[in-house]
């Protein structure tokens, strides 16, 4: 009975280990090197008794994998990864042994970082071989527009109040780079200040805590750190958020700013913090079908440098068939179509925007394909005209229809020598105006009764906004004044009909907006906005600007999440739709 327990005992007092659940980003762990998209070498080799360990890294997959060379059978190689800096790691990865006749081995392919985990992670190559030893880390800076440890650039916005301690402030500063650093004044020798940096919006912060960290210099009162960077492009991460601590030199307690989000731009905060909800590795915004489609345009219209591989990965993931349940109550038949023909034309137009901004051929086909299936509910022996809106042809409403009208025009635009869509959008506008959809005070009601009446359903801001913005395309395409008149009177309408303190409002921002509801604002800004460019009069681009000045002032908080409200108040729902919808606010006011 000794000799069992001395043998359990010993057992215990091995390390074991810890499971590792496998990590995705635009691949998952353990991937085939032979798969990989390049091959860099970062670190120089490592020696082990003769036996060189090298660590192979792929920056275009975002994963790494280790080799052993010049062995002998039995000798090991591996990766290590940490989530907190390189202070405790998985051990382990990926564990190959050279076998008998040969002199290498390779371990499979590991993530360096899960974006959609929001965790930031470090990796290093390890062998064994009748010794262990390790690599270096990589990536331990982080590069945006600047790397960790730089001087401060120009600018000095201070996004969050200070934390005071010990009649000291610490105070959080963000240049104009979007990159931060912490202050501490009206203190003494000896004092601490650094940088807090999280992944998960201020939840945890293991591979940022205590950045730059530095005392006060003797005779001096204050000091600062150097600049940290809170997005990191090289391993997709964005969203981080810093917050600056300090301490006085007498006592251990700490105080802390509160957790913010630096940009360089209005838009690039929205669309940081935007992206900070991507589900890189499924490409998409998880729970909403036709919601990401709002979202991928606002990414593509947005101006910001870096997103063509986001675009290109979304289109390339999506494109497939998908079950029931997968990304939408209902199947998806592959090319973004499915039974839900409004669902369907907003990917339309979110391929026309990526179009618009990358030049990529296959864009455009793809909004074309889509545009034939939503064509092919035109039917002009219900109400004269109309797309239904759904494959089972229960309801003519005014989204689908303004959707197609957009749509219609826009490829007219795009598709050189096309006559076939400018006469379908010509046809499409001309209904739209006889159909009754728009009410007796220029509003846009939500569709059309059996006997095609206006049903005097809610007018909803999008409805409002996909017919200007249509009726504001077919001008282009045609050059008939008419259109665009249609549009100055729709956004007249609006302007006095849909707002609140000069502010736009959906009729259930007073209670609660469905997840559908919460994207129209935003919807509603991009035509608006599109439609205030071509127009002329400064009113309506002083319309656009009072709205991208609300969302941004009144309905922002210091992670440059955008809520519900555009007018901001209590009780106001943040979620990534909401975000979508704010950004687009704010790329209309920067587009005009």
């Amino acid at each position: 009975m000794r000799t069992v327990l001395v043998v359990l005992l010993v057992f215990a007092s091995l390390t074991v280990p810890r499971a590792t659940a496998a990590v995705c980003a635009l691949s998952c762990d353990q991937l085939d090197p032979s798969r990989a998209a390049q091959e860099t070498f970062p670190l120089p080799d490592k020696d082990i008794n003769g036996r060189v360990l090298r660590l192979h890294v792929s920056d275009s997959d975002g994963m790494a994998w280790a080799s052993i060379d010049n062995g002998r059978t039995g000798d090991a190689v591996w990766l290590d990864r940490s989530w907190d800096g390189g202070g405790t790691w998985d051990g382990l990865l990926g564990k190959a042994s050279i076998p008998d006749t040969w002199t290498g081995t390779r371990t499979l392919m590991y993530n360096l970082t899960d974006p959609v985990g929001h965790r930031r992670g470090l990796l290093r190559a390890c062998g064994d071989a009748q010794a262990v030893a390790c690599t270096a880390w990589i990536y331990p800076t982080v590069c945006d527009a600047a790397c960790d440890g730089s001087a401060p650039g120009t600018g000095d916005n201070q996004p969050v109040g200070p934390a005071t301690i010990f009649g000291r402030s610490v105070r959080l500063h963000f240049d104009d780079r979007g990159m931060s650093w912490a202050s501490i004044d009206s203190g003494g020798t000896g004092d601490e200040i650094w940088l807090d940096r999280s992944w998960d919006e201020g939840a945890t912060w293991p591979d940022g805590s205590s950045l730059g960290r530095t005392s006060v210099p003797l005779g001096a009162t204050a000091t600062q750190t150097a600049t940290f960077a809170a997005r990191d492009p090289r391993g997709r991460m964005n969203g981080g958020a810093v917050r600056a601590c300090g301490r006085e030199a007498a006592h251990q307690e700490g105080a802390c700013t509160a957790w913010a989000r630096p940009a360089q731009s209005r838009v690039a905060a929205g669309v940081d913090a935007l992206l900070w909800s991507h589900d890189v590795y499924r490409a998409w915004w998880p729970s909403s079908w036709w919601n990401s489609a709002v979202a991928v345009t606002a990414l593509a219209d947005s101006g910001v440098s870096g997103l063509d591989p986001v675009l290109a990965r979304i289109f390339d993931v999506n494109r497939a068939a998908f079950p029931a349940g997968a990304r939408s109550s209902d199947p998806i038949d592959g090319d973004f179509i499915s039974r839900a023909v409004d669902d369907t034309a907003w990917w339309g137009l979110a391929w026309l925007a990526a179009y618009d901004r990358t030049h990529d051929a296959r864009y455009l086909a793809e909004a074309t394909k889509i545009a034939d299936y939503v064509h092919g509910f035109w039917d002009t022996g219900t109400c004269g005209g109309g797309v239904w809106w759904d494959r089972e042809r229960t309801y003519k409403n005014a989204v689908t229809s303004g959707l197609y009208l957009r749509l219609a025009a826009s490829l007219h635009r795009r598709l050189d020598g096309d006559t076939e869509w400018l006469a379908r959008a010509r046809e499409a506008g001309d209904w739209y105006l006889r159909s009754g959809l728009i009410n007796s005070t220029g509003l846009v009601n939500d569709g059309l009764t059996s006997g095609c009446a206006n049903n005097g359903q809610t007018v909803w801001t999008y409805n409002q906004g996909l017919a200007i913005g249509g009726f504001t395309e077919l001008w282009r395409a045609t050059g008939d004044q008419s259109y665009l008149d249609a549009s100055r009177r729709l956004a007249d309408a609006a302007m006095t009909g849909l707002t609140s303190g000069g502010v736009l409002v959906e009729s259930c921002d007073t209670g609660s907006c469905d997840d559908n509801q919460k994207q129209f604002k935003g919807i509603f800004l991009r035509y608006f906005g599109d439609f205030a460019a071509a127009a002329g009069p400064s009113v309506y681009q002083d319309f656009v600007r009072q709205q991208a000045d609300s969302v941004w002032s009144r309905d922002r908080d210091s992670l440059n999440r955008f809520g519900e409200r555009w007018d901001g108040g209590a009780s106001n729902v943040v979620d990534w739709r909401t975000q979508a919808s704010g950004l687009e606010a704010l790329i209309a006011a920067a587009g005009g």
